[in-house]
């Protein structure tokens, strides 16, 4: 008899089911969005409940699509979008919308947290990179003075995947990797108490910790009669979307790296070590307890193509015979030859992590010319990503150490040949790809959830269950042509890196 594992992958523009079998099949997959909210000029909020209503809808399509009785469910598990905050009453309820992670709302904080610290420089060098209004301690703190009456009702903050944890079985929890991205000991596995304290924030208002191989409780009746499975069905810690996407991409080596393309970006690195962060590059927790993920993120990469699909081919999309956009757009890009006849876009849509850690920053075409089309915008638009991706790699390669000969893509962003094929022609490695690279994310955190089942012994025996499908070699003409191209991009942001500021400090002020 087959059984399965229900993975929910809860990203920041839906949340897509998958029902993957123990062997790592995807089964089923049903997806529902849910609605980002930008109520002031650098914040992004959502509503927890949309999170768990999507949860609910999804979870019952793919019982229904796969013909999958409830007791043949082994577990409910979850990967989510990081650095989400979501206060909690004392009643077990949210007080307030979730601020999620690519919300800016908090430089002051972060500027205050790091003369704490003897300024931005020693705080880089103890901490590996400077906060930023979008990181979670900086969002605390804000919330602790801007909204003193919520910060004093709160219980405790949970993030995405501990709300939906609390959802599904009552209990308040906080997951490894989750907590890394806020502030957690890599080593001692446990939050950065002193530092918590001495920023000012309440300790107390932290939640307990669990692995992602732990079972962090069993639905309820109210959850499990909504999502139509059987009450007790165990639910995994899980864990966060970058994590889980190491694993669901086979990289769980020492060394092995993975690159993630959905709305936002990263390159991850799976390592024993627990290296100090460097150019807005992090190191996370991994979803194996016993590693770490060097973690190198940029905030917009299939957003772009959203925006130039969104903005550029309105028509298109409203057109009944064209069925997918983005297929259409990859048919455009190939018109135009590699470069864009000399134009670059930086992809900076909504600030940048990496590689530099900087919010004042937006996006920009460079270079544009009367003989540029419409299709030249766009195929520069996917050579900014690539060039983004370059810029992170090197940093891994030459700052860290870990050597990326090979590049396993993942993610929405990977089901798109040519823009695989610029990826290798800009950064000059091998591409692959692996088989249903949108849905890795959630088969990586299901095969997390089946070692906490014991139906694996450890995380390195998954490398053989994933398979690479589609494999890109660098074309050697187009080197000279990117070389110059990205000389130049990286050129871009030390020349525009104060006129973003000046013009952006005045534009946020209002």
């Amino acid at each position: 008899m087959t059984q399965y594992i229900l993975a929910h992958d809860v990203g920041t523009g839906g949340n897509k089911a998958v029902l993957v079998d123990t062997e790592g099949n995807v089964r089923a997959t049903a997806f529902a969005p849910y609605p980002i909210a930008y109520p002031h000029p650098d914040w992004a909020e959502q509503e927890p409940e949309d999170w768990w209503r999507a949860v609910v809808s999804t979870t019952r399509q793919v019982l229904e699509q796969a013909q999958v009785a409830p007791g043949d469910v082994l577990c409910m598990v979850y990967t989510t979008q990081m650095l989400g905050i979501v206060p909690m009453g004392r009643d077990g309820k949210s007080l307030r919308p979730a601020i999620i992670w690519l919300d800016a709302r908090a430089p002051e904080q972060a500027e205050r947290i790091m003369r704490k610290f003897l300024g931005r420089k020693v705080f880089a060098w103890i901490a590996g990179a400077e906060l930023s209004g979008k990181d979670g301690l900086p969002k605390l703190l804000w919330l602790k003075e801007h909204e003193p009456q919520v910060y004093e009702a709160m219980n405790c903050f949970l993030d995405v995947n501990g709300y939906l944890i609390h959802r599904a079985t009552g209990n308040m929890v906080f997951e490894w990797s989750c907590a890394s991205a806020f502030g957690f000991d890599l080593k001692k596995k446990d939050w950065l108490w002193s530092i918590i304290r001495y920023i000012g924030i309440d300790i107390a208002k932290f939640p307990p910790l669990v692995r992602s191989i732990d079972q962090a409780g069993k639905l309820t009746a109210p959850a499990a009669a909504e999502c139509g499975l059987l009450e007790g069905t165990p639910v995994f810690g899980g864990g966060g979307d970058a994590p889980g996407a190491a694993v669901g991409a086979g990289a769980v080596e020492e060394g092995d790296g993975h690159i993630y393309l959905g709305t936002s970006g990263w390159v991850g690195v799976t390592t024993h070590k627990t290296p100090t962060g460097r150019h807005g590059v992090a190191t996370l927790q991994s979803a194996d307890p016993g590693k770490a993920l060097l973690f190198a993120e940029m905030e917009t990469a299939g957003a772009c193509l959203k925006w130039i699909a969104d903005e550029f081919y309105k028509a298109e999309q409203a057109d009944p015979n064209i069925p997918n956009v983005y297929a259409l757009m990859d048919a455009k890009v190939e018109t135009i030859p590699p470069g864009s006849d000399f134009l670059i876009c930086t992809p900076w849509l909504y600030g940048e992590r990496a590689p530099i850690a900087d919010t004042w920053v937006r996006g920009t075409f460079f270079n544009l010319s009367a003989d540029h089309t419409r299709e030249h915008l766009l195929r520069a638009v996917y050579e900014g990503v690539a060039y983004n991706l370059r810029w992170m790699i090197e940093i891994v390669e030459k700052t860290f150490g870990f050597p990326l000969p090979t590049l396993r893509v993942i993610g929405g962003g990977a089901r798109g040949k040519p823009w695989m094929q610029i990826i290798a022609d800009v950064t000059g490695r091998r591409v692959e790809t692996v088989v249903n690279p949108q849905e890795a994310g959630a088969v990586g955190a299901a095969l997390t959830a089946a070692i906490g089942l014991g139906l694996y012994p450890d995380f390195e025996s998954l490398k053989k269950i994933v398979r690479v499908e589609h494999e890109f070699e660098p074309q050697a003409e187009n080197a000279p042509t990117y070389a110059v191209l990205y000389q130049a991009y990286q050129r871009l942001y030390a020349s525009l890196r104060r006129l973003y500021r000046d013009v952006n400090e005045v534009r946020f002020r209002k």
